[in-house]
Formats: structure tokens, C-alpha cells, sequence
């Protein structure tokens, strides 16, 4: 029978309408505002944490409700987004800095709807605001750094291999210096030096009886350094970004030694400041043999447990810069939380050639956390006290664990002795790659949309005067016909709705442009369907044959035009950053629900009014 649709088709439109229901539901509950309150290692958050927090917004008059104490923090409901900012600080000041405080969303999506994976949509920057850090980055620091550990050294190993002697290298206030006994092994390493590193500037001192050369770095090497550690640094701010799930980030370097991170609509700034700002990594040691000289020996203490302190030697086997993958995973037998570790081929070569000479000898793994620390000091300038902020980084290394090598291993093997939290946290930081360069967060505030509230309002007006007016001419030139493409068109909106909240896309400004044109060409595949039917009755077909032609022969037309608009969409997100991308998403999804609704979902709400039926003409 024509235009009848078999029971599955049926079957088939429903159950994709229900799902885009369901899914699309939870855009319906706005988040809560809230902070969100996260202990670091050496504090824990329970119901003394509950009630400081709840005290400290008491006497700052803020409203607050919906305590709740998740696994690792501690999440408090605030009235408003207004009201964020000074109940952060509130509760920070009465936590003290044991504590991170930082702003966030609570979701407000019932139960029942989480329990079917169902969520909101994630809202671009421009729509929902977001997490602002702005971080320094110790570029000072890595260029002594880098004097000091790689320069020094490489310039005793080449002069040792020339058989140059020399007196003493030492490093002072940017400058490497090298003292020579005689004039004729000063000049020779002078010739030897400056052939290997052309980025030093050379000047010659002479004493009584020493003889020295002064290795200045060029202050275009010294750019070149600082440009370095501040790249290797975003590079592993972005893969950190990466792991934490974020959708549309923006990390990127601001000026000479600063980079700004942005993450839209973010649910764990907590979470997020902690990792961001955490600069922790791994060094291997072997244990300090019994008559080692104390000069080169150091003594740790363990990071938990009652277990003395252990002495290490001061010569590391590898650090974490050696670390090209690391994942969390637990103990078969005992189920203690472990990283396993995977190094680069370099690592893998040093650590194997250190175990080998070493069975039986202990190994320990050092966790070392360098913690930012700002110092402000007050000075009179001009007769007015002017107060100037400074950043000392402070290194704390403590021992992981001590335990014998039984038999040789090289890249492959697991560290134990970490809570969950911490063998994880370590686990995304050795995965996104050593920091050049420390580095601290000095600035964190929220962002609101771009344009205010309007942002969302103009853009959703520009949706609904676009719908109606695609409604309203739809009835009067179609009439029923129009009707029926005009419930399918709503469905499309839901369904196209339901699947960017389910695949977790971020819906910006140019995003919600993209559903004002989904819209468009929706419609644009039923005026096709409907214009084919009235030529065909027009041709003497019957109202049934009709409007089975009509389908038939239009669906190559939209399949045409809806696969090359599909193709751009796809390029334009492939190449396109930022706004462009967004257009893309909200477009290419648009396409593929509008091709269902307009072709199965019209034509079974027509198949549901005309089908099986004797008519004479067509409502149209």
C-alpha cells in the first residue's frame, strides 16, 4: 500500500524521538553557582571543613546551601554567581593555605536523568563563562638553570677529552667562569670552547697566578632559552588541559614569561588549579653505600609512613624528563595503587646499565614538588609606600620508596608507595611532559560571557524570530503539509540538541548561528519534497502517487546537497579554530538530524494523516 510505512520505520522514528527527549531534558536544569573546596597533601576535608567553610559565609552574610563532601573536596551552593567571587574569599581566609578554593558549577540534572548518561550541553567561553589563570613562568630560572646543570658540565667533560687541565668552573650571577694555572691552557680552552659555543661571549681575566675566561651568555641565546622553556611549558599546560576533559580551551603565552589559560564552563577548577599549578616530578637514585663520603650522599625523608629517613646518592639515575608514558593501575595481589612507567629509549639504556652494575644494592624513587611562594615587601618610593610582590620556589623531595633491585630492568617497570589520588595526579603530570621551567599561578579569576547575558538572549531571539518565521510561512504556503514539516522541524531541533549533549560538543555564539541555518535547510528539504508532489499531481498523478513520487524523486536532490554542505562543514572543522569550529559542529550534527526529520520523520507524519486514504487533492 503506499505512503504505509512498515511497523519497525515505526518503531525505529519513535525510539529516536524518545531518545532525543531524554537527552535533550537536562538543558532544561541550569547549573548551580558553587565553590568547591580541595585539600592539598598534607590536609584532609571532612566536617571540620564543613563547618569553618559554613561559618566564614555566615559572618560574611552570603547565603549558601547544599553542603556536600564528594571523595576529595568539598562542594558549597551559593545564591548566585554574583555572590561567588567574595564567598571564595571568605572561606579561602578562614581555611587557610592548606586548603585550594576554587569557583565552580554544580549541576542541578536530576538522578534518574544521570543515570541514563543523560547531561547538559557543555557552553562555550562566550556563553558560559569560565576559569581564567593567568601563570609565570620562571623563565630566569631555567636560564641558570641551565647554565648551571648543563653548561658547566659539558664544558669540564669537553675539556677533559682535549686533555685540557683546569683549575675550577664554577658558576656566579649569570656567568660561568673557568680558571686556568698557566696562559697556554687558558688560550687552548679558549680555542676549544669558543669553536663548540659560539652563543657565549668570551673575556679573558689575569691574577697573580690564575688565568681565567668569563662565559657570558648572548642575549639572543638567552631569548632563544626563555622562548624554549615558555613553549615546553604550554605545551604540557595544553595536555594537562587535555586530560582534565576540557572542551574549547585556550592556552596560550602572553608577553615575555606569562601564559594565559581559559577553560569554558569548567565543573573541577579545583581539580584544574591543582594539577595546573602542580609542578611534581620523579628522580631515581641509587642508595648511598655505607662509606660514601657525605659529600655526596643526601639524606630524604619518606612522603608517608613511619620509616626514618634513608641516605641516597647525590647522582640521579634518571629523572622524570625520561618519562614518555605513565599510567595508574593497581597491585594483582595486594591492590595498592602503582604507576607503571615507560621511558624513552635513552632512559631505558641508563636505567638498565645502573641496575645491572647494582643487584641487591637499593633504589629509590624520589618524588620532588616544587611549591610556589609569594613574598611581598614594602618600600617607599617618592614618599608612598609601595608594596611589590615576588615568587620564591621552594623544592620539597621526599622518598617514594626503597627497595632492592632483585634483577636488572630498564624502560618498563612500576612505582608503588602513593595513595590513589597521588599515583594518579603523578600519572597525568609525567604523561603531559616534564616543565621546562617552574612556574605559578598568579591570577585566577572567573569569566563572564563575552557580550553579558545578551550573548545568550540575542542569540537564542535570533532562533526563535528565524523558527517562527520559517513556521509561518511554512502553514500558509503548505498548509497541512506545512503543519507536519513544521512538528518535524521541532523535533529536529530537540534531536540535534540531544546528540551534541550526549557526544559532549560545546555549543558557543557561532554554534548557535549554526542552528539558525540548520534550521533553514531543514525546511529547505521539505519545500523540495512538497514542490516535487505538486508537479507530480499536477502531471495527473493521484494525491497517493503524488506523494510518493515526491519523496522518492526529491531524495537524491537533498541527499546531494545536504552531503556537499556536510563535506565544508567537515573541512571547516578540521582547519578552523575557535568560533569556526563551533559553526561547524552545531552544522554538521544540524545536517544529520535535519536529513532524518525532513525525509523518515515527515514522511511518516504524512504517511499518519494521508496514508491508506481516498483523496481527490492535496492539502497543500
Amino acid at each position: 500500500m503506499l505512503n504505509k510505512y512498515p511497523l519497525w520505520k515505526n518503531f525505529l522514528i519513535l525510539f529516536v524521538f524518545t531518545f532525543g527527549i531524554i537527552y535533550a531534558f537536562p538543558n532544561l536544569y541550569p547549573d548551580d553557582a558553587a565553590i568547591q573546596i580541595a585539600a592539598k597533601r598534607d590536609a584532609a576535608v571532612g566536617q571540620q571543613s564543613v563547618e569553618v567553610a559554613a561559618a566564614a559565609l555566615q559572618k560574611a552574610g552570603i547565603e549558601y546551601f547544599g553542603e556536600e563532601v564528594q571523595k576529595d573536596s568539598l562542594l558549597i551552593r551559593v545564591k548566585n554567581k554574583d555572590q561567588q567571587i567574595a564567598a571564595k574569599e571568605a572561606v579561602q581566609k578562614a581555611l587557610g593555605n592548606e586548603y585550594i578554593v576554587a569557583l565552580n558549577l554544580a549541576p542541578t540534572t536530576p538522578d534518574w536523568l544521570l543515570s541514563l548518561g543523560a547531561q547538559p550541553m557543555k557552553l562555550g567561553l562566550d556563553l558560559s563563562g569560565g576559569v581564567h589563570f593567568l601563570i609565570e613562568v620562571d623563565v630566569d630560572g631555567y636560564v641558570n638553570k641551565r647554565l648551571k646543570d648543563n653548561y658547566i658540565g659539558e664544558f669540564k667533560q669537553l675539556l677533559k677529552d682535549k686533555k685540557v687541565r683546569y683549575k675550577g668552573i664554577i658558576y656566579n650571577n649569570r656567568k660561568i667562569i673557568a680558571q686556568f694555572k698557566t696562559v697556554e691552557a687558558r688560550d687552548e680552552a679558549r680555542q676549544i670552547l669558543r669553536g663548540a659555543y659560539s652563543e657565549f661571549i668570551f673575556e679573558e681575566t689575569e691574577g697573580t697566578h690564575e688565568f681565567g675566561i668569563i662565559f657570558t651568555l648572548s642575549e639572543a641565546k638567552i631569548k632563544e632559552s626563555e622562548a624554549f622553556a615558555l613553549e615546553q611549558n604550554i605545551t604540557s599546560l595544553r595536555k594537562r588541559v587535555n586530560e582534565l576533559g576540557v572542551s574549547e580551551p585556550l592556552v596560550q603565552k602572553q608577553g615575555r614569561n606569562r601564559i594565559v589559560v581559559e577553560l569554558p564552563g569548567i565543573q573541577d577548577t579545583a581539580g584544574a588549579k591543582n594539577i595546573l599549578g602542580k609542578t611534581a616530578t620523579l628522580e631515581f637514585r641509587l642508595e648511598a653505600r655505607l662509606d660514601a663520603p657525605r659529600s655526596r650522599t643526601e639524606t630524604f625523608e619518606f612522603l608517608s609512613g613511619n620509616r626514618p629517613p634513608a641516605k641516597l646518592a647525590k647522582k640521579r639515575i634518571i629523572s622524570g624528563d625520561s618519562v614518555i608514558d605513565a599510567q595508574i593501575g593497581y597491585d594483582g595481589n595486594s591492590g595498592q595503587p602503582q604507576t607503571s612507567i615507560n621511558l624513552d629509549d635513552k632512559g631505558g639504556k641508563a636505567m638498565l646499565r645502573a641496575t645491572k652494575k647494582n643487584v641487591g644494592r637499593g633504589l629509590g624513587v624520589l618524588f620532588i614538588e616544587t611549591t610556589p611562594v609569594f613574598i611581598e615587601t614594602e618600600q617607599m618610593v617618592d614618599g608612598k609606600k609601595v608594596t611589590t610582590r615576588s615568587i620564591k620556589y621552594e623544592k620539597s623531595s621526599k622518598l617514594i620508596s626503597l627497595a632492592n633491585i632483585n634483577e636488572p630492568f630498564g624502560a618498563r617497570f612500576r612505582v608503588t608507595g602513593l595513595s590513589s589520588k597521588e599515583a594518579s595526579e603523578l600519572a597525568l603530570l609525567l604523561r603531559a611532559g616534564a616543565l621546562a621551567a617552574d612556574m605559578a599561578i598568579v591570577e585566577e579569576r572567573t569569566i563572564g560571557p563575552s557580550l553579558g547575558a545578551e550573548n545568550i538572549a540575542v542569540g537564542v531571539l535570533s532562533v526563535e524570530i528565524g523558527l517562527a518565521a520559517v513556521l509561518v510561512c511554512m502553514i500558509v504556503f503548505y498548509r497541512v503539509f506545512g503543519l507536519l514539516a513544521n512538528i518535524a522541524l521541532a523535533v529536529n531541533l530537540i534531536l540535534l540538541v540531544a546528540v551534541m549533549s550526549v557526544f559532549g560538543a560545546t555549543l558557543t555564539l557561532p554554534g548557535i548561528a549554526g542552528i539558525v541555518l540548520t534550521v533553514g535547510m531543514a525546511v529547505d528539504a521539505n519545500v523540495l519534497i512538497f514542490s516535487r508532489i505538486k508537479e507530480e499531481f499536477k502531471n495527473g498523478l493521484s494525491p497517493q502517487a503524488a506523494i510518493n513520487s515526491g519523496f522518492e524523486h526529491a531524495f537524491v536532490t537533498i541527499l546531494d546537497a545536504n552531503i556537499t554542505t556536510l563535506l565544508v562543514a567537515v573541512i571547516l572543522y578540521g582547519v578552523g579554530t575557535g568560533p569556526v569550529k563551533g559553526f561547524a559542529i552545531t552544522l554538521s550534527i544540524g545536517i544529520l538530524t535535519s536529513m532524518f526529520t525532513a525525509i523518515m520523520g515527515t514522511r511518516a507524519l504524512v504517511n499518519t494523516v494521508y496514508g491508506g486514504r481516498k483523496m481527490t487533492k492535496l492539502g497543500m
